[in-house]
C-alpha cells in the first residue's frame, strides 16, 4: 500500500506526464545547509516515480561559480536573490522558482561539554572571548553563515580578539572542527548542527543579532526532464517537507 506521500508524488508525476516506461534522472544542485532536506525527500520520490535524483552540494559561492562555469543541472537550490539573477540571465526558467525554507544561525559545543551562556548579545560576546578557539565557515569559501559571522565579529568589536583563535572550515560542517576538538565553540546554521553526531546545539544567536538565510529553488532553462524536475519541486514545497524542515532545524519561508 502506498503512503500518503507516495500517492501525492505519483499523482504529481502523472499530472506532469512523467510516468513512463523510461526511468529518467535529474540532477539537483543544492546549498550544503539544505542538502539534508533534499536527501530526506529523495527516496520516497524515487520509489513512487521510478526516476532517479542525483544530489550534489556546495556553498552558495561554490554553486554560483559552478553554474556560471556552465555546469549542467535540472534543479538548483540557492538564495532567492541568486535564483532571481539566474532567471534574468536565462539560466533558470521563468516561473519555476519557489521559496523553500529559512534557517537561523546557532552555537554548538562538543557533546558532553558545558554549554556557555549565549542568552544575550553581551553573554554571547563573552562566551567567544573566553573560548580557546572558535570555529565557523571560512568567508572566502562563499558560505553565507561564514560571511555573516565575520561581519558580526566586526560589528561586535571583537574581530581582532577572535582572529588568532579562529578555526575556519572551507565548506562542509563546522561540527567536524568541534567534534575533533579543534574548535571549542562552533557557529553555523542550525540545520548544520542539528542531527550532527558528537556536538550539542547550545541555542540560536540572540534575536538582536540573529540572521536568517532563506532558500529558494528553480528549474534549469535547459533541463532535460523539466516536468520531472517540476514534480520534485512540488515535493520540496509540499506538506511532506514540513516535518523534515522541523526535524532539521529549519522553518517554512514566509
Amino acid at each position: 500500500m502506498k503512503t500518503g506521500f507516495a500517492i501525492v508524488v505519483v499523482a504529481l508525476a502523472a499530472m506532469a506526464g512523467t510516468q513512463s516506461a523510461r526511468a529518467a534522472e535529474i540532477k539537483v544542485l543544492t546549498t550544503g545547509a539544505f542538502k539534508q532536506v533534499v536527501v530526506a525527500l529523495v527516496p520516497e520520490f524515487e520509489k513512487a516515480t521510478g526516476h532517479k535524483v542525483i544530489v550534489d552540494n556546495g556553498t552558495v559561492g561554490q554553486l554560483t561559480q559552478r553554474v556560471n562555469g556552465g555546469e549542467t543541472f535540472d534543479v538548483l537550490v540557492l538564495s532567492p536573490g541568486g535564483i532571481a539573477d539566474y532567471i534574468k540571465s536565462g539560466k533558470i526558467a521563468a516561473g519555476s522558482n519557489a521559496l523553500l525554507a529559512k534557517v537561523g544561525v546557532g552555537v554548538m559545543v562538543k557533546e558532553g561539554a558545558a554549554k556557555p551562556d549565549i542568552s544575550s548579545v553581551d553573554a554571547f560576546k563573552q562566551a567567544l572571548l573566553k573560548a580557546k578557539s572558535v570555529g565557523y565557515i571560512d568567508p572566502a569559501s562563499g558560505g553565507s553563515s561564514g560571511i555573516y559571522v565575520a561581519g558580526l565579529l566586526d560589528k561586535l568589536g571583537i574581530a581582532n580578539e577572535i582572529k588568532p583563535k579562529a578555526k575556519l572550515q572551507k565548506g562542509g560542517h563546522v561540527s567536524d572542527l568541534v567534534k575533533a576538538g579543534e574548535a571549542e565553540i562552533g557557529i553555523h546554521q542550525i540545520s548544520e548542527i542539528v542531527g550532527q553526531g558528537g556536538v550539542t546545539l547550545v541555542g540560536p544567536l540572540p534575536a538582536e543579532i540573529q540572521n536568517y538565510t532563506t532558500y529558494a529553488v528553480g528549474i534549469s532553462a535547459t533541463a532535460k526532464d523539466a516536468e520531472i524536475a517540476k514534480a520534485f519541486i512540488k515535493v520540496l514545497t509540499g506538506p511532506s517537507a514540513a516535518a523534515v524542515l522541523q526535524k532539521t532545524g529549519m522553518e517554512a519561508a514566509r
